[in-house]
C-alpha cells in the first residue's frame, strides 16, 4: 500500500488514540459525580431512616435458676453443697408467621439528587405454642420464671410512623420502646400478662407495623412456617436475601411477590440456640430475604455503558471519513478528524451534566440531538455536499438511537451490544468486500505525482 495512505491511516490511528484522553477524563467526572450522589443518598437516609429489617416477633421468658454444686473446704477439706443463682432466657419462635405488607415508594429530593423512600404498611400475625413447663424436663422446681415479653426486631426504629399495638389472644396490649433483648439490638418489646406456663399454651398475636425505609426492605422468617406478601408500586424490584419469592409477578405498575419458608428451610431452631448458647449469631442476622427498591440502570451507570462505546462510534465515523476520502477523492485534513472525535466525544459530557437535572431520555435526545445537528453542518462543508453531510447525520442518528436502546436494556444489555457490533462489522465488510485496496494505494501514488 501506498506510504502516504499508510502515513494517513497512522495518523487516524494517533488521533483515535488521542480522543481517549478525554473520554477517560469524562469517565472518571461520572464516577466522581457517582460518589458524590451516594454520599448525599446516605445523608438522606441517615437524617431519616436506612434499610429495614424486620425480626421477629420472638417470645423472651427470662428466668433465675438455682444450681447446686458440691464444693471441698480448701482448709477442713469438708465437702459442702453451694447453692448458686443462674440468669437466663428461652426463647420461643412462632409456629406461624405471616405478613402482609404493601410498599408505597415516594423521591426525596437535595439539591439535583434524590433518593427514593418507601412506606410499608404491614399486617403482621401468626401463633406461638408454649410447651407445658416450657418445655423443661429436668429440675422444673429450681426455675422462676420472670413476666414475659415480646420482643420485635426493627434494624432502624426511627422507621416507625405509628403507635404499636399488640393483639393477643383478643386483648390489646401497648409495646415499649427498645427490643429488651441484645439478641434483637433495635426494636420494640410488649410485656405479656401471666402465662400457663404449667399446660403450655397456644398464643395468637397480631399488630399492624408502618415502617418507612431507605432502599431495601428484608423479613427474617422466624416461623415453622412463614408465608410473606409484598405488593409495591415500583415496577423494577430486586429480590434480595437467602429466599427467593415462590411466586412474583412485576408489570410497569408494581410488583407482587410471595414467599413462603419452613423450618426445614431455614433451619432457625438450630441457628437461634447456637447464638444464644455463645456462637455465631451473624447467620442468624443474616438469615433474611427481601426487596431492594434501587434503580437498577440509573443515569450515571447508562452514562458510563455509553462511554464504552465511545471508542466504536469515534472510529466509525473515521472509518467513514475515511473511504469517503479515498473513494470519491476528497482531502480531509487531521484537524477535520479530530475536530468532529472532539464533537463526539463532548456527546457524553453533555449527556452527563443534562441528566443531572432532566429525565435521561430528555437528557440523552437533546445531547444527540445537538451533536447530530452540529456535525450534519460541519460535514456538509468539509465532504463538499449538504447530501453526503446530510446521509453522515442519518447514519449518526440511527447509532444514537441505537444506542440508547442498548442504554436501556436491564437483562439484555450485553447480548444487544454484542449484536450491534457485530451487525456493524458485517456491514462495514459487505460495503467494502469488493474494494480494491492495492489499487487504492496505487491511485493514491498516481495523485501524488500529478
Amino acid at each position: 500500500m501506498n506510504r502516504n495512505l499508510g502515513i494517513k491511516l497512522g495518523v487516524i490511528a494517533l488521533l483515535i488514540v488521542l480522543l481517549m484522553i478525554p473520554l477517560l477524563l469524562i469517565g472518571g467526572m461520572v464516577s466522581e459525580r457517582q460518589t458524590l450522589r451516594d454520599a448525599v443518598l446516605a445523608d438522606i437516609a441517615h437524617s431519616s431512616s436506612g434499610q429495614q429489617q424486620v425480626t421477629g416477633p420472638i417470645l423472651v421468658v427470662p428466668y433465675r435458676k438455682t444450681v447446686r454444686e458440691w464444693k471441698t473446704h480448701e482448709k477442713s477439706g469438708v465437702r459442702y453443697l453451694e447453692e448458686l443463682e443462674e440468669r437466663g432466657r428461652l426463647y420461643f419462635l412462632p409456629e406461624r408467621f405471616e405478613l402482609n405488607g404493601t410498599v408505597a415508594t415516594e423521591e426525596r429530593s437535595r439539591g439535583i439528587y434524590q433518593a427514593r423512600l418507601y412506606h410499608s404498611d404491614n399486617q403482621i400475625g401468626g401463633h406461638f405454642l408454649l410447651p407445658a413447663q416450657y418445655g423443661i424436663r429436668e429440675n422444673y422446681a429450681d426455675y422462676r420464671f420472670e413476666p414475659a415479653f415480646l420482643s420485635v426486631g426493627i434494624s432502624d426504629i426511627r422507621g416507625i410512623e405509628s403507635d404499636l399495638k399488640l393483639r393477643l389472644n383478643g386483648t390489646e396490649l401497648p409495646f415499649a420502646a427498645g427490643s429488651a433483648d441484645r439478641l434483637l439490638a433495635n426494636g420494640v418489646h410488649a410485656p405479656l400478662p401471666a402465662l400457663d406456663r404449667v399446660n403450655g399454651q397456644r398464643l395468637d398475636f397480631a399488630f399492624s407495623l408502618k415502617l418507612q425505609g431507605t432502599a431495601q426492605l428484608a423479613v427474617t422468617p422466624v416461623g415453622r412456617d412463614t408465608q410473606v406478601q409484598l405488593r409495591s408500586d415500583w415496577p423494577h424490584p430486586s429480590f434480595v436475601g437467602e429466599f427467593l419469592p415462590v411466586q412474583r409477578e412485576v408489570t410497569g405498575s408494581g410488583f407482587t411477590a410471595h414467599w413462603q419458608t419452613s423450618f426445614f428451610a431455614t433451619n432457625f431452631e438450630e441457628v437461634l440456640d447456637d447464638c444464644v448458647s455463645g456462637g455465631d449469631c451473624q447467620a442468624f442476622n443474616n438469615r433474611d430475604f427481601g426487596v431492594s427498591f434501587i434503580d437498577p440502570v440509573d443515569q450515571y451507570l447508562k452514562t458510563d455503558r455509553a462511554i464504552k462505546y465511545a471508542l466504536l462510534f469515534i472510529a466509525l465515523t473515521f472509518a467513514g471519513f475515511f473511504l469517503f476520502e479515498v473513494l470519491k477523492r476528497l482531502a480531509v485534513h487531521p484537524v477535520q478528524y479530530g475536530l468532529v472525535g472532539l464533537a463526539l466525544a463532548l456527546f457524553y459530557l453533555l449527556l452527563l451534566s443534562l441528566s443531572e437535572h432532566l429525565p435521561f431520555a430528555t437528557a440523552y435526545g437533546v445531547a444527540a440531538t445537538a451533536c447530530v445537528l452540529l456535525l450534519g453542518v460541519y460535514l456538509s462543508a468539509v465532504l463538499k455536499s449538504v447530501l453526503r453531510g446530510a446521509g453522515f447525520s442519518t447514519a449518526l442518528a440511527v447509532l444514537y438511537g441505537m444506542l440508547y436502546g442498548l442504554l436501556s436494556a436491564e437483562d439484555y444489555a450485553l447480548l444487544m451490544g454484542s449484536l450491534l457490533v457485530f451487525g456493524l462489522l458485517a456491514c462495514v465488510m459487505v460495503l467494502t468486500r469488493k474494494l480494491d485496496w492495492y489499487g487504492l494505494g496505487k491511485a493514491e501514488a498516481a495523485t501524488s505525482c500529478l
